[in-house]
């Protein structure tokens, strides 16, 4: 078997789709006509896309947030697990945050994160993130 010949043929046969849609007998599928319904993903190919999906937050983390690489080990994890979670345009709506970042008012930040809608639908997640944001260490 040919391999490089047929992936070439597969890639022209299923094309590729970025988002996951409904194949043409309703059925979950993405990239290059995984079947997310009867395969899914493996924890590998989960763990290749967390990694990717950390890396985009924390290039997007140095685009919103000018003092980013001045932070801590934690509070940049905050921010990037934020990001993660919210997505950089959700995330730059923290404007409240995002200011108490800049002023170094670590406990202003931390209460901005849970004076917000985010926080409600996360729950424990927003509390501990916001911890860590106040503390700086952990």
């Amino acid at each position: 078997m040919n391999l490089r010949r047929l992936k070439k043929d597969l890639r022209r046969h299923e094309g590729f789709a970025q988002f996951a849609y409904l194949d043409s007998v309703g059925v979950p599928t993405v990239g290059y006509g995984r079947n997310l319904k009867d395969r899914g993903v493996t924890e590998n190919e989960a763990e290749v896309m967390l990694e990717n999906d950390i890396r985009a937050a924390a290039e997007w983390a140095h685009v919103i947030v000018p003092t980013f690489a001045l932070l801590t080990d934690r509070r940049r994890e905050v921010v990037v697990n934020m990001i993660f979670n919210l997505g950089p345009t959700r995330f730059r709506g923290f404007k409240n945050f995002l200011a108490a970042i800049a002023a170094e008012d670590w406990g202003r930040a931390a209460a901005e994160m849970l004076d917000s809608k985010w926080a409600k639908q996360v729950g424990a997640r927003a509390i501990e993130l916001s911890n860590l944001m106040q503390e700086g260490t952990g």
